[in-house]
């Protein structure tokens, strides 16, 4: 997973490390020229001085030393000078030598060979040494001094650079609060941030658009659709009252009854979800969680068609919730009516526990890495067979999102089969 940082903190990392490599890479280049320029000007000056000392032996001129070690020989007394000159040639050279105080020195030595005369100049480079370690630290020291400066800097610019997108965000959540959209362009500047916000307001503005028309179409589906249901619901009742149906025909009567309510139920519960509307049941009742059951159960006993399966609903207490039975209602007859549909043979049990519902079923059962993508929209399992679009356990996960409950699927244990639980706790 990839690691998330706030804007904020990485421009302020950004800044310093900008700072601290800059003030690095300054400091470099300034200590670099600074040993090219003292190594060119040691160089030419030891060479001058050599040359002359040459051309004053030559001339028999009176030389004296003050600063620099100097000899001069002959072609045939060059054996007198030191082991490490005595094979140099003219130039300056790089000589690595114990002094006097037994410590290693690092000395410049410039060689001027004209005439049959060989003249030497030494100069210990190393007396500048302590000179150098002085301004390393000195130069180390100022750039960990901006590096430290560069993360000042970066938390104060942070801040005003990112006032004006922490005060959009503060403005977007303003209107959650308030549950009404306003114009954010007039608040910001013609920059960037003011573009953004002319965008946003522009996507809010289409979006508001959608809403309110898939609002106006989820309500006027339910009321067109409640108005023949309601018409359906009223006639059966009427034709139960006949006294002249027979047993037969009053079952059918009853079945259309129920179709119709479940209907009905679909319809408010799908509702709901549309408008993401969260609504309990009237005059502050709550749902027997077995009697909805119980209901659904009986509602479902003609999808059976005739397999050899027994239907159980076992309760070992009163569990109630605080939410419309139409709701629990959809959310069950998925469950049980997928329980009833992958089953070929056995028995569905119905489970009303403590805080709970499970529904058993002894069907083909699934696969434990398959239980969570059951509920996206469009995914059937691979037993299943006939119609249906997948759609019934994404509505069953939606409803229970919608009242805070938790729904899961998992196979049996013991034997071939599922579990599906509704936990209301």
């Amino acid at each position: 997973m990839r690691s998330r940082r706030k804007l904020r903190f990485r421009l302020i990392v950004t800044f310093t490390l900008f700072g601290f490599s800059l003030s690095a890479l300054f400091a470099f280049a300034a200590l670099n020229i600074r040993t090219r320029v003292e190594e060119q000007l040691i160089n030419s000056a030891l060479q001058d001085e050599v040359d002359s000392l040459n051309q004053k032996v030559l001339n028999h001129q009176p030389v004296s030393f003050e600063i620099l070690k100097g000899a001069t020989f002959s072609d045939r007394t060059i054996y007198k000078a030191p082991l490490p000159w005595q094979n140099l040639d003219t130039g300056v050279h790089d000589i690595f030598d114990v002094g006097s105080d037994g410590k290693q020195h690092h000395y410049k030595v410039a060689v001027r060979k004209e005439g049959g005369i060989i003249s030497f100049l030494e100069f210990d480079v190393s007396r500048d040494e302590l000179g150098k370690r002085q301004l390393m630290t000195s130069v180390i020291a100022a750039v960990f001094l901006f590096g430290l400066l560069s993360l000042v800097l970066g938390v104060w610019l942070s801040s005003r650079v990112l006032r004006p997108v922490t005060d959009l965000a503060r403005r977007l959540r303003d209107f959650r609060r308030v549950g009404k959209a306003e114009a954010l362009a007039p608040h910001f500047a013609d920059d960037e941030v003011g573009e953004l916000a002319v965008a946003l307001d522009e996507y809010a503005t289409r979006l508001t658009a959608v809403v309110e028309r898939d609002r106006e179409f989820n309500s006027d589906v339910s009321h067109e659709l409640r108005t023949p249901l309601a018409v359906i619901a009223s006639t059966t009742e009427l034709l139960q009252g006949s006294p002249d149906l027979t047993d037969k025909l009053r079952e059918r009567l009853k079945r259309i009854e129920r179709a119709s309510r479940q209907a009905t139920e679909l319809i408010e519960a799908l509702l709901l979800l549309s408008r993401a509307e969260r609504r309990g049941p009237t005059r502050g009742e709550v749902t027997d969680v077995a009697k909805v059951a119980s209901d659904v159960i009986e509602s479902q006993r003609p999808q059976m068609g005739g397999k050899p399966i027994e239907i159980e609903l076992i309760s070992d207490g009163t569990v109630a919730v605080n939410a419309p039975a139409s709701v629990l209602s959809v959310a069950l007859t998925n469950l049980i009516g997928n329980a009833i549909k992958y089953t070929m043979e056995g028995q569905v049990t119905v489970r009303v526990l403590d805080g709970r519902i499970d529904v058993i079923d002894t069907g083909p059962g699934i696969k434990p890495e398959d239980a969570e993508k059951l509920f996206q929209r469009g995914i059937r399992g691979e037993s299943a067979t006939g119609g249906g679009a997948g759609l019934g356990l994404a509505i069953v996960r939606r409803l229970c999102e919608l009242y805070g409950w938790d729904v899961s699927l998992r196979p049996r244990p013991e034997m071939a089969g599922a579990i599906s639980t509704i936990d209301f706790r």
